[in-house]
């Protein structure tokens, strides 16, 4: 349809990032490096070890654990 909204960026973040904190094994590559680019991208309201965990993800999303990608997730949803 013509008057189809494209998602807003955001909202599709917070639902990667739902996704993320359910079902980390199931986020793509893509989905990881998103998700990691965001967390780094708010620098200043990551921890340290969020802020690794991001790296990490970056540069090798698909050796990410589930626990990492959950943390990740979490502090996405967090962020306002």
């Amino acid at each position: 349809m013509a008057h189809d909204r494209v998602p807003h960026a955001s909202s599709s973040l917070h639902d990667l990032a739902r996704k993320a904190t359910h079902s980390p094994k199931l986020l793509t590559k893509e989905e990881v490096i998103l998700l990691a680019e965001h967390v780094l991208k708010g620098g200043e309201h990551a921890t340290e070890q969020e802020k690794e965990i991001a790296k990490k993800a970056t540069h090798n999303p698909e050796g990410m654990e589930a626990s990492e990608l959950a943390l990740l997730g979490k502090k996405t949803l967090d962020v306002k």
